[in-house]
């Protein structure tokens, strides 16, 4: 018998005032997130609040349930992790860095530019690629007026590479976060499966860096004498506190690595490291809790309430049967799903934020593994590790992240680190328009999910 998703729930939803209620509030706040005309955290606070005060949640449900509240763990790991990188970032440890990198390529624009570019996508991977960018990108416009050089494209470049490096862990970028939370993915997971993609894409990345501006890139020998005179020591701000915070971020990493063995989730590595540091370093903590991105914190608790409120009432269920029947996956086979996914999460993350769009499609997912792997008897909320982490199932995780991350590169819009650089260079007098950036930005993207796509046939298939 084949599945119907109405089939499994009592009576007819679509004659529940819930299920409309659900619908309207899900779309009325995707609708307000992806306009821009309200501010994404209003939108997504109003719409988590609105789904409990209707009563398509309930208040236990929305604050306690694992299916349809709040994912703690996500919020947590957030939290901790910007708490630390807060921290890091007042010791000037990134402008000491970028400025080492600058001497490393001995003043020379191309290689500066491909230094930066490492730099940026490694503390993509180990932080996240906003931070990293909102770090970097300082410096970058200090070294390129040394130097009298647009910082356009060295801006553009460090965008696409920190949501490249972002891809490659648990951390980088929150679509992983999100996905990791849902399939039950640990942090070794995405290194294994992810990393060696991700350091592939950034080969050819750097190649095409090196095509695209090998000549518009030069300097006398004056210019290149100045970033060389230039001293890094000046950048450190708190040495004792930058030693601290190094230690106490290896810690933390080593913590991610070996959190299944710990049997601790990533969120409770993440508060001790920010709290361990909080604890050893001097001084009010109140500067590093307030430099938390609260909005994006509180963005993701109203998206999960939302998103909770389309699960509970059975959509999710209803667009899960309709891409199975459009992509015909099989317990032996997911191959054309993986590859549908791989292509639509990048062409939707190029247009809309790619944080709202994995949150939605997390539950789809979930469900069509529950359709296809348990003929719809199991619950989708609460599927064995097994299923999870199936052979079957893994490639289909994995286009999901990739596709997410990098479709992000193509537009200004795309990703969180694409809105933060262009924002930083307009405060320079540096407009970056959705047309240079898209020039750039969208053959970027098409390469590395190409890569991507050659790279889960090869592996997986």
């Amino acid at each position: 018998m084949p599945f119907d998703p109405i089939a499994t729930l009592p009576g007819d939803p679509h004659s529940d005032t819930s299920y409309w209620l659900a619908l309207t509030v899900f779309v009325a706040t995707f609708a307000a997130v992806v306009s821009d005309k309200i501010h994404k955290t209003k939108a997504a606070l109003f719409g988590g609040a609105t789904v409990i005060v209707l009563g398509v949640l309930t208040q236990d449900e929305a604050l306690h349930s694992m299916h349809y509240g709040i994912d703690y763990g996500v919020v947590f790991l957030l939290i901790g992790m910007m708490v630390l990188v807060n921290v890091l970032g007042q010791t000037g440890i990134f402008g000491w860095a970028a400025i080492k990198v600058a001497k490393l390529a001995r003043g020379r624009p191309l290689a500066i530019m491909a230094w930066f570019c490492l730099l940026t996508a490694t503390a993509s991977a180990l932080l996240d690629n906003v931070t990293t960018v909102l770090l970097v990108a300082p410096v970058t416009l200090l070294i390129t007026e040394e130097l009298e050089l647009d910082p356009i494209p060295f801006l553009l470049a460090e965008a696409m590479a920190s949501n490249i490096g972002g891809t490659a862990t648990l951390i980088g970028d929150p679509p992983n976060i999100l996905i990791a939370a849902r399939a039950r993915l640990t942090f070794d997971d995405f290194l294994i499966h992810l990393a060696p993609a991700v350091a592939v894409m950034m080969a050819v990345f750097l190649a095409m860096l090196w095509l695209l501006f090998r000549r518009g890139l030069r300097v006398d020998e004056q210019r290149r004498q100045r970033i060389l005179a230039m001293s890094e020591r000046r950048m450190i701000k708190d040495a004792r506190l930058a030693v601290k915070a190094l230690i106490v971020l290896a810690i933390t990493l080593t913590g991610f690595v070996a959190h299944s063995a710990l049997e601790l989730e990533p969120a409770t590595v993440a508060l001790f490291g920010a709290s361990l540091l909080l604890l050893i370093s001097r001084g009010d903590p109140a500067r590093a809790l307030a430099e938390v991105e609260w909005p994006t914190i509180f963005f993701f608790i109203g998206l999960f309430l939302v998103i909770g409120g389309i699960v509970k009432v059975g959509i999710v269920r209803e667009v899960s049967a309709f891409v199975i029947d459009a992509t015909g996956p099989t317990p032996e086979s997911m191959q054309t799903t993986a590859f549908s996914l791989l292509w639509f999460s990048a062409s939707l993350s190029a247009v809309i934020d790619n944080i709202p769009y994995v949150a939605t499609m997390n539950p789809l997912v979930l469900d069509m593994a529950n359709t296809v792997l348990h003929g719809g008897t199991a619950d989708p909320n609460n599927l064995p590790i097994e299923t999870l982490h199936s052979p079957v199932l893994q490639p289909v995780w994995w286009s999901f992240a990739l596709g997410s991350c990098l479709g992000g590169n193509a537009t200004a819009i795309g990703a969180s680190a694409n809105v933060v650089i262009v924002g930083i260079a307009a405060r320079a007098g540096r407009k970056i328009s959705f047309g240079r950036f898209l020039r750039f930005g969208l053959p970027t993207m098409l390469v590395t999910v190409g890569i991507a796509q050659v790279y889960l046939l090869l592996r997986y298939y």
